[in-house]
């Protein structure tokens, strides 16, 4: 952004080389539930382009609609640990301060309940507002 000299907004919200890396290293070993996911979001669903495996702040989320501030997560099993729990909240928390709506999935939905995943996905993206 023109006004915005320590560059930490934007596509990235000043997300580190680390977090680059991270990014790079997770697009290579996607898992089958993201495998899965992505071949439907990689369709621009209604014309909103998503990235995967997508570095902003400080961290990666696995799908990303900027033009929308959107994030997709799918959660594996460490999810349902305590702390994991905690700092996802966290997590949630502070990308909101960004502006970005955040939705969860568990691997066990997109694998059984995938027309569901896709009908919310959906209904999140109609219900969205494009951001300039």
């Amino acid at each position: 952004m023109k006004n915005d000299p320590l560059k930490i907004s934007g596509m990235h919200d000043g997300a580190t080389p680390s977090v680059f890396r991270n990014a790079a290293t997770l697009r290579l070993n996607m898992t089958p539930t993201e495998t899965k996911l992505w071949e439907y979001l990689k369709t621009k669903p209604f014309g909103f382009k998503f990235r995967r495996q997508h570095p902003i702040a400080g961290y990666v989320l696995d799908f990303y609609c900027h033009k929308l501030r959107f994030s997709i997560e799918i959660d594996g099993a460490y999810h349902l640990d305590k702390d994991q729990k905690e700092k996802d909240v966290e997590r949630t928390m502070n990308l909101e301060n960004l502006g970005i709506s955040e939705i969860r999935f568990t691997n066990n939905q997109v694998i059984n309940e995938f027309e569901n995943v896709l009908k919310t996905i959906n209904e999140r993206i109609l219900n969205s507002s494009p951001q300039p």
